[in-house]
């Protein structure tokens, strides 16, 4: 969903990207700097019970998650090493927002089965992009599915803030669930389209 404004974010974010090349800043100190403050807000917001705040200061950084590419191509920077560090930098990030949600629902906000749901994104959530990294390792393809990761962080930061903002616990809950298991169904969707694929190779 989220992957069809790819456009209008580039547009928007095409003169602050300017505006750091021309002040010396690298594409990678970006994306370096981007995804330490959301691990480190995501592992102290979250576990201490600011859940809104955590998720409003993620949600400005995962918005502006293609400044450093706008800034690669606009400086003939673009390649295989910035593609590889911002998808390797990706997995730190979306990990500690579901583990420091993890953390604050075994702690003071006391719900076993919500830390189990966050436990389960966390987990489902590394596979699926292992799923298409893999195929592409094999020279197949294994993108799309109903939850990639630009929707998957979108409902976990809303549900995250409307709790936050005084929701019922079961806001999150609800979210995590759904995630969890959309996650699992873009898994068997990838694992799907390249089964099709290898079969069509060895026929």
């Amino acid at each position: 969903m989220l992957n069809r404004l790819r456009g209008l974010m580039t547009r928007v974010m095409t003169p602050p990207a300017d505006a750091l090349l021309r002040a010396g800043v690298s594409p990678d100190a970006v994306t370096i700097l981007g995804t330490l403050v959301v691990v480190v807000t995501a592992l102290w917001a979250f576990p201490t019970g600011h859940l809104f705040l955590g998720a409003l200061i993620i949600g400005v950084f995962v918005l502006t998650d293609s400044l450093d590419g706008v800034m690669a191509r606009r400086a003939g920077r673009s390649g295989p090493w910035g593609a590889f560090l911002d998808s390797t930098l990706d997995r730190f990030g979306d990990g500690a927002i579901f583990a420091g949600l993890l953390l604050w629902f075994v702690g003071d906000g006391d719900d076993r089965l919500t830390a189990v749901l966050a436990l389960a994104c966390v987990v489902l959530g590394s596979i699926v992009p292992y799923a298409r990294a893999r195929a592409e390792g094999l020279g197949m393809t294994a993108s799309g599915g109903i939850a990639e990761r630009a929707d998957r962080l979108l409902i976990a930061l809303v549900a995250t803030a409307a709790v936050g903002l005084g929701a019922p616990d079961g806001v999150l809950t609800v979210a995590l669930g759904f995630l969890a298991v959309a996650s699992g169904i873009t898994i068997v969707q990838r694992m799907a389209k390249v089964h099709r694929q290898a079969v069509g190779v060895t026929e």
